[in-house]
């Protein structure tokens, strides 16, 4: 029996952080069909794993412990697989940088798919856009991070903090042209961490895994239909 079990949609947006971590991490987890997800979803609070609106969820079949919410996930599997920094400085900077991630999930989907983009719209929202992947840049560069070496905390190996961005941006980057050229002219340095921790033979697989998988899928739905329009 595998030693996690996730309830995420199948496409690699929040959840490919969970997926990663664990990839990285060396564990087994399983995934559930959409069915599940949208039974457990519909049941009372007190009959669910964990109280929760909507996934991820991550059960640890190991300590029978159910946890929701991207970012407390990721904080988790983080101590859980001994990647997090030692310092509790180290351990609040991951935590924003996961913060952060889920926040441009959210702007880039326009809150879920709220509104849908317009040409107008995606106009005034890529400065906005780069602003973000500057904020990555230079949360790394302040701990040593160069186009060619380092990690964003100034760790001697990747931990939560660069395994969740470099999903953020590769993932990204890989399914929208004109976002790939955004980060590239914005920053090299985020580009290239993107680059050299993707490349890691786990996160790797989980990238082909993917696109296997999921094929050209990003968030889904009607706003992922929008957003193609603009930067597609």
């Amino acid at each position: 029996m595998n030693s996690f079990e996730l309830y995420y949609w199948p496409v690699p947006f929040r959840g490919q952080f969970i997926r990663g971590i664990l990839a990285y991490g060396g564990s087994s987890w399983d995934e559930h069909p959409v069915d599940e997800i949208e039974e457990i979803m519909g049941r009372e609070p007190g009959k669910q794993p964990v109280a929760f609106m909507g996934p991820p969820v991550l059960i640890d079949r190991e300590r029978r412990f159910a946890i929701s919410q991207m970012p407390a996930i990721a904080i988790y599997l983080g101590e859980r697989l001994d990647l997090l920094p030692k310092t509790f400085e180290g351990r609040a900077l991951t935590a924003k940088l996961v913060n952060d991630a889920n926040d441009v999930l959210d702007e880039l989907t326009l809150d879920g798919g709220r509104e849908m983009w317009t040409p107008e719209k995606w106009e005034k929202f890529v400065p906005r856009l780069q602003k973000w992947v500057r904020i990555f840049e230079n949360n790394g560069t302040r701990n040593g991070l160069r186009a060619d070496t380092g990690f964003l905390l100034g760790t001697e190996s990747p931990g939560v903090a660069d395994i969740v961005t470099a999903i953020l941006w590769g993932t990204m980057a890989d399914r929208f042209p004109t976002i790939r050229q955004i980060i590239d002219d914005t920053s090299p340095v985020i580009q290239s961490l993107a680059t050299r921790v993707n490349g890691m033979t786990p996160l790797e697989d989980l990238s082909r895994r993917s696109f296997e998988d999921y094929g050209e899928a990003y968030c889904g739905g009607e706003i992922e239909i929008s957003l193609r329009k603009v930067a597609g």
